[in-house]
This record gives C-alpha cells, structure tokens and sequence, in this order.
C-alpha cells in the first residue's frame, strides 16, 4: 500500500538526495515587497534545484503575508513543482511548513485545506493539543506529518527540554523524546515524521533511539549553524535501499544544493 514515506522513499532513490529544497521568500530577499516577486523568487529557486530536491517545503507564512494575493501565489508555486516533476518523470513530494495545531474541527478544516484545496503531499504540525489534533491529518495513509519534536532555535530550550513524567514511566524524561517516542506509537500508517534541527546532533542521536523508525526533517543546516556532516552522523549506508531511519536535510536559498547532495552521497 502507498504511503506518504514510500512516495518519499522512491523520490530520494530517484534523485540520489535527501535535501528538502525551502521555499523562504523573506521579503528582503525580493526585488520588491509583493506577491508577485515572492512568485518569480521561488519559481527560480524551483526550477534551479528541481533535479536535487528529495522534497520542496514551501513555508506558508511568507506568502500568507501578502493576503489573498499570497494565497495564490503558494498555489502557483505548487502547479510549478508538479510541472517540473513531470517534466523530470519523478514526483517531488510538497512539505506545507505551516506548523499547524488546534482542536479536532478547527484541524479537520487546516487538513482539507492542506491536502485538497493546496493540493501538497505533507505538513508540519505542532503536537502540543495531543493526538486528536492530528487525527485528521493522518486520515489517508499517502498524506503525511512531520511533527514539531525538537526545533532548531535557540528557544527550543524554554519547553522542549522540560523534563515530564509520562503515565507509566519509572523516571523523567525531556518532553522531545517523550513527544518521539508519541509520534512513533501513533505512526499506524507510515505518514508520520518528526522536526529534529540540525543544530541539535547529540539529542539527534537521542531522538532516533527512541524513535528508530521514523523520518527526520532536519532544519538549521547552514544559515542556523547546524553542520551537515553531523546531521548525517550515524545515518545508515543501507537508507539507499529503502530501509528506514533517515534524515531529510532542509536546505534553503543560501545553500548549494548540488554540493550538499555530494556531501550526502559521499
């Protein structure tokens, strides 16, 4: 049966890489503060890293800040991806980074907006509402999550190392791995990941103890400080096969992706 992770998995054999290519228009990097630049920067991002991309991850709020204008231009980026997919006969798979999270209806209308109106294959979530905020998310097994379990920024710290007592556990633990080792038993139907920044690699190596099964979306490579050889420490030689864990590496503007894949498959 397809899954989100399968579809993923045949996407990284296809073009040797596990970049996710980012999709930032930050408005100082545009030739002028509209929608329409946000368009033209990212269609050239697209079509110049296509053949490197694992996945393309555009980031919701850099276009939600142009209005309804925005809005469309998100879906034109989507259309441009799945015309360079054809064109290369490889699917890319469409990370939403929108770091969703709200009670149970509120997230059915996030996921129908996700999945059938924009039309992308995965999204990031926050799981801190529990379980039934992402149910809706995890409906059809060949959509997928990643959830937020220890992100790259220096605040990180503030909650996700909070050491909690889970019902049952004999001793503390931080919240990250409590929320990896969640993500792990929810994941039924192959479609659930988690956020692990690169700038965090001894926890990495914690993390994918606990969650040995699951797919890594790893921000903060280059620009954030996180280093790609670290990120990559003890990811195995057999991932080319098709075996899981792995580790998808987020690479934005600033980041020379044909480079970075050397640096992967080396």
């Amino acid at each position: 049966m397809e899954t989100f992770f399968t579809f993923l998995e045949r996407r990284v054999d296809d073009s040797s890489s596990l970049l996710c290519i980012g999709l930032d228009p930050h408005i100082p990097d545009l030739k002028e503060p509209t929608a329409e630049s946000a368009l033209d920067f990212c269609l050239t991002l697209v079509k110049q890293t296509a053949p490197y991309a694992a996945a393309f991850k555009p980031n919701a709020a850099f276009f939600e800040v142009f209005g309804a204008e925005g809005w469309t231009a998100l879906k034109q980026v989507i259309e441009a991806i799945n015309a360079e997919s054809n064109r290369l006969g490889s699917r890319i798979p469409i990370i939403l980074d929108a770091k969703r999270g709200d009670i149970a209806s509120t997230a059915d209308a996030y996921a129908k907006s996700a999945f059938e109106n924009l039309g992308v294959d995965c999204i990031t979530l926050n799981p801190y509402l529990g379980k039934d905020s992402i149910d809706p998310f995890l409906q059809n097994s060949e959509k997928g999550v990643f959830l937020l379990c220890k992100t790259s920024n220096a605040g990180s710290m503030d909650l996700q190392n909070l050491l909690v007592m889970p019902m049952g556990s004999d001793s503390p633990m931080p919240l990250y791995l409590y929320v990896a080792q969640l993500a792990q038993q929810w994941n039924e139907k192959n479609n659930i990941g988690i956020v692990v920044g690169a700038t965090h690699p001894q926890i990495m190596e914690m993390i994918r103890a606990a969650a040995p099964d699951l797919w890594f979306l790893s921000p903060g490579v280059g620009a954030q400080g996180g280093e790609l050889e670290l990120a990559l420490k003890g990811w195995p030689a057999q991932r080319w096969q098709g075996n899981p864990p792995a580790r998808l590496t987020r690479c934005g503007p600033r980041t020379k992706p044909r480079q970075s894949r050397r640096r992967i498959t080396r």
